[in-house]
């Protein structure tokens, strides 16, 4: 993890514990560069990452403030468009679990080699899991990654897939291209989300690159229309 990176959650926690009220003024990077024994470079670099979440904007000559609603942010979740770092790093602090459906290996399909660009004899597993955040449910994920990639255990599965790739496996994730849009719940759906057929659902389909351009995962995600929403802030320079 970057320098940046782990300052920016250091700042998420103290947004969470009380230290910061929702609407107030950060101090200056300045300030911070010297709590955080860091550049300024470095304290932009954390605060535009914040800007990116959502959790924090600034005002032209007034400073760089909480947003007011970042509290009520809290009882909902909104997948970002821009960082498939997976749900035990989007909502670090908060209670992330799993329930496994599917953990197999097999043969990629044909839309599956082309996806992940690989071979028809390269084999892929296939993991189908549940997430819970705080213990309700956030997503139901259909994912496909080539078992050169890594070794994928059950263990693996029940916690952080993508922080096991980048901490035990030395994957370095870069990025994904994502499409998003609504479909009716489909019977899988029934099962792991705890739908009713005919709800709206929440698809993103992913497929993740590492920093090499070698796609790693080709992944379908539902998620309850009721908890989710999706959040995309544009930057016009």
């Amino acid at each position: 993890m970057y320098k940046y990176q782990v300052i920016s959650e250091e700042l998420k926690k103290k947004f969470t514990d009380g230290s910061f009220q929702p609407g107030a003024v950060l101090p200056d990077q300045e300030q911070l560069a010297a709590e955080f024994g860091t550049t300024r470079m470095t304290i932009r670099k954390a605060i535009q990452s914040l800007i990116v979440e959502g959790v924090v904007y600034t005002k032209r000559g007034s400073g760089t403030f909480l947003r007011k609603d970042f509290a009520s942010k809290r009882d909902s979740f909104a997948p970002l468009l821009n960082k498939p770092l997976g749900a035990t790093k989007n909502y670090a602090g908060r209670e992330v679990t799993s329930k496994i459906w599917e953990l197999d290996a097999r043969l990629p399909t044909t839309e599956e080699q082309d996806r992940l660009v690989i071979g028809p004899e390269e084999p892929v597993y296939v993991i189908r899991r549940t997430r819970y955040i705080d213990g309700k449910t956030y997503a139901y994920e259909h994912t496909i990654m080539p078992t050169k990639i890594a070794t994928i255990t059950r263990k693996v599965v029940a916690s952080s897939i993508y922080q096991y790739l980048a901490e035990e496996a030395g994957i370095r994730i870069a990025g994904a291209h994502r499409k998003v849009y609504a479909i009716k719940a489909t019977a899988e759906d029934i099962e792991g989300l705890g739908a009713t057929i005919g709800d709206p659902v929440l698809m993103i389909d992913q497929v993740g690159y590492t920093d090499e351009g070698e796609p790693f995962e080709y992944s379908v995600t539902h998620l309850p229309y009721l908890t989710n929403a999706v959040v995309a802030d544009v930057e016009i320079r």
